[in-house]
Order: C-alpha cells, then structure tokens, then sequence
C-alpha cells in the first residue's frame, strides 16, 4: 500500500500521531472540520508541546469537502461522537482494498465494519496523553499504551506496514492477536476516568483516593461481568491488571492496581483527562454516550445490571447542561448508588 496516510481528526490523538510520522518522512495529509486548525496547520505547521518530541513540522489539511481522490491508508481519529458523522464524508475516499484503522476511543471499530466492511477496517488501542491547545498546537504529556490489531486477530502485511508506521509514534508500540481484549480493557479504565472527570481534581489523585477506590472497583465489576458475558479476553496496560478487577480479586491485588495506574498517571505532563477538559475548558460534549452507552446495551443484552455505568452517563449529562457542578461529593453519590446496586 502507498499514497499519502490521510488522517480524518487532527486533534490530540490524530495530530500527536500524525506529526511523528511526518517527521519521518511520511506523506501525511491531515482532515479536520475546524477551520481555524485547518488554516493554522496549513500556514504555520503543526506544533508539538510537552516533554515528548516537542517539534514543529510542515503539514498539509483540508476541511472534509476540500478532500479529493481515494487512499490506502487511513486513520480515524474523531471523537467517538462523531464517528458516523465522518464515516459519511470519509467514506468515497476509502480505496477498495484500503482500510480505516480507528485510533479512538471506544468500540468504534464495529461502527467503521458496519459502514464499510470489517474488511476495511483495523483496531487500535491507544492510551498515551495529549490534549489540543490550540489551532497548529497539540500538546504531547505522557507516553501510554500503543496496540493495533486485525479484527479477526490474524497477522496480515497491511498490519504489519501499519505497525511500521506506527513505531515513529512510539517505539513501544505493539501488534496483538486480540484488539478487542485491549478496547474492552479500555472501556473499564476509561469509565474509571468518566468517574474522575466528576471532580476538578486529576485523574491520579481521585484514583488515589482511599473513599473512591471502593466504587471505582465496583464500576469496574459491573463492565467486567459484561465483557465475560460477550465473551472478550480482558489485556492489562499501563497498569490496569483486569485481574484486579474480578469480583474474586484479593483487596491488595486491586490496590496495587490502583497504585500502578496512580504511578502511571504522576509520570504525565497531561494531569487532567479529556473529558475533563471537555467540561471544564472547552465545555462541550463528552464521548460518554459513545464510550460508556455500548456498556450498558451489552449489559441489558446479557441481563446484567450496570447502575454505576448509567449513573456515571447521567451526572456527565448534567454537568455538560451546567446542572451539576465538578464535586467530590459525585463521587460520594456514585458510592452510594453502588452500594445500592449491592443491596
């Protein structure tokens, strides 16, 4: 496969990504649907800040309706949210035997297969930190977890070209035969981090918190006990030990956990999720209903409950509406709602 790697979202994730293998020598065309990122990237280049590859590159953008011809290779990197939205603008320039591969996060690799085939679409798991600053700026905090994977698990050329790609970014970055156990791992983890982004405080602090580690583990029961329902093989990262989060873990397995992912997060630049930033910057929507939402389906399939999870949907809502303030004391009432579920 060759051509120019076209990436559809050229924010944190997509920008921080894209400059590597720019600086690489890469062709890379970048898509976004902000003008002003648009324009900056074009006139400026992109700029990358923080204490990881900090650089400024020439890049190329379009908005969606200036994008022209067909690629091989194409990385999603939009929201969750906005996930089909895009895949209606993206999809006339998917080459037939090209690929989308979804550095998002969430499930969003079963949306991209529905709209184009599963064929035509690749896994990625990321969990590195980077947030946009600005227009032409991303910031780069932390490094994290890089995983791509074929759906089916097998080891294709495409996905090894990806993986070669992919190792500009970082070094670390791995090949699994099991994409899906890593993305429902995430979704645990990135629940986890919904529940942090109730609070102003950051993600290592509310993680290390003696009062918010009983309801964390149990929010992290209830989307384990899902995932097993359909039938995923949970993988660890960056700390998150899915071991710890059985219902039969030891308390001083699931504590070390939580220490690991505290010690993870201290070592970052990026203190503060996205979601947070969502709320308390940018204040927009989050990607809650796109992350957390499938959980809950699953778990009405499967006929398990998931309080916490739905309750997590509802407050982010609230906040999001300006109904509900950024409070410790959210984390006090999703306790009390999952001791509720336990009654």
């Amino acid at each position: 496969m060759n051509g120019p790697i076209l990436i559809w979202g050229a924010g944190a994730i997509g920008g921080a990504i894209g400059a590597a293998m720019i600086r690489a020598g890469e062709d890379v065309l970048f898509v976004d649907v902000v003008a002003d990122h648009v324009d900056a990237l074009n006139r400026d280049g992109l700029t990358i800040t923080g204490p990881i590859g900090a650089t400024r590159v020439s890049a190329q953008a379009r908005l969606p309706a200036q994008v022209e011809g067909r690629f091989d290779r194409i990385i999603l990197a939009v929201k969750a949210h906005h996930t089909e939205a895009a895949l209606v603008d993206l999809a006339p320039h998917v080459a037939d035997e090209g690929y989308v591969v979804s550095a998002q996060n969430g499930l969003n690799e079963h949306v991209i297969a529905a709209r184009l085939g599963r064929a035509r679409t690749i896994g990625c798991f990321v969990n590195f930190g980077a947030d946009y600053i600005e227009p032409g700026v991303i910031h780069y905090g932390g490094r994290g977890a890089v995983v791509l994977g074929e759906l089916d698990g097998r080891a294709s050329p495409r996905i090894a070209d990806l993986h070669r790609l992919f190792l500009t970014f970082d070094p670390a970055a791995i090949v699994t035969s099991n994409i899906l156990g890593y993305l429902w791992a995430k979704l645990i983890y990135g629940a986890q981090l919904f529940a942090t982004a109730l609070t102003d405080d950051s993600i290592a602090d509310v993680l290390a918190m003696p009062h918010a580690r009983p309801v964390l583990t149990r929010l992290a029961h209830e989307i384990v006990a899902v995932a097993r329902a359909e039938g995923v093989t949970l993988e660890a990262f960056n700390g998150f030990d899915p071991a710890a989060f059985l219902p039969e873990a030891a308390p001083e397995v699931t504590a070390a956990s939580f220490d690991a992912m505290v010690a993870h997060n201290r070592k970052s630049a990026k203190s503060h999720s996205g979601i947070w930033r969502d709320l308390a910057i940018r204040k927009r929507k989050t990607e809650v209903d796109a992350q957390l939402g499938p959980i809950v389906s699953a778990g009405a399939t499967h006929t398990l409950p998931t309080p916490i999870t739905a309750a997590i949907i509802a407050m982010i809502h609230e906040i999001e509406a300006g109904q509900r303030p950024l409070d410790r004391r959210n984390i006090e009432q999703l306790d009390h709602i999952g001791e509720q579920g336990q009654a």
